[in-house]
């Protein structure tokens, strides 16, 4: 992590809630309660079992929610993009994070003292209406991936990652954010079955690969696939 130069709220493309808040109420936002951090590709945010003392707001990049298993089997929630809160689900509940974020591409955050998010939490009703919003989202996506990983068979799974990824791009073709071995981690996979399964869904002709560009060519096909897990 590097501290970056400090850019005031008026400037930035990516007015957070705490923001909009203090303008609602004709106040300037307390920039001495911020630091604007970058993180690097590969480089974490934030680690499983570390306290948590900030709300981490994603302003730019990519970054990966996950959980650290045993021997390095690890199981990535979701992927996530600005704007994003990244710890939502640890800052009521826990003081410790129940999961690790690592940038997968140079991303930047703000982080805003927790005692300043819980206050406004608290005592703003449109803080807490787009907080609880923010929440349930990552709840939702968490359950989904439960689900999956528990009824779906290991094709069902990758079809699923992929559809995933579609949907977080917002277009059939992409280029892969993530490994081989990440994309079997999101779909609780091993590397090796990740591009044996990758190679069968080639050669039926429902996607393309080449290097770490995809396109889902038969999204119909592919979709049942997940769906019949």
């Amino acid at each position: 992590m590097r501290i970056t130069g400090k850019m005031p709220c008026e400037a930035c493309k990516h007015k957070c809630d705490l923001y909009d808040a203090f303008r609602s109420y004709g106040k300037a936002f307390p920039e001495s309660s911020i630091i604007r951090a970058g993180f690097r590709k590969h480089e974490m945010i934030c680690r499983q079992g570390d306290s948590v003392s900030h709300a981490i707001y994603l302003t730019s990049g990519t970054a990966k929610l996950y959980i650290e298993g045993i021997n390095g089997h690890n199981i990535i929630l979701y992927l996530m993009r600005p704007p994003a809160y990244i710890g939502l689900l640890s800052f009521f509940e826990s003081i410790h994070y129940t999961y690790s974020v690592t940038a997968i591409e140079d991303a930047q955050v703000c982080m805003v003292k927790l005692d300043l998010l819980k206050e406004l939490y608290l005592g703003n009703h449109e803080v807490l209406l787009r907080l609880n919003r923010a929440f349930g989202k990552s709840v939702a996506l968490i359950m989904k991936k439960i689900i999956c990983l528990n009824q779906k068979n290991i094709r069902g799974r990758i079809a699923e990652s992929l559809l995933s990824l579609a949907s977080f791009y917002g277009t059939d073709s992409f280029r892969l954010p993530v490994t081989r071995k990440e994309l079997g981690e999101m779909s609780a996979i091993s590397e090796e079955n990740t591009v044996r399964l990758l190679t069968e869904l080639r050669k039926e002709g429902i996607i393309s690969v080449q290097g770490r560009d995809v396109r889902i060519i038969d999204n119909p096909l592919l979709s049942k696939i997940s769906e019949l897990g």
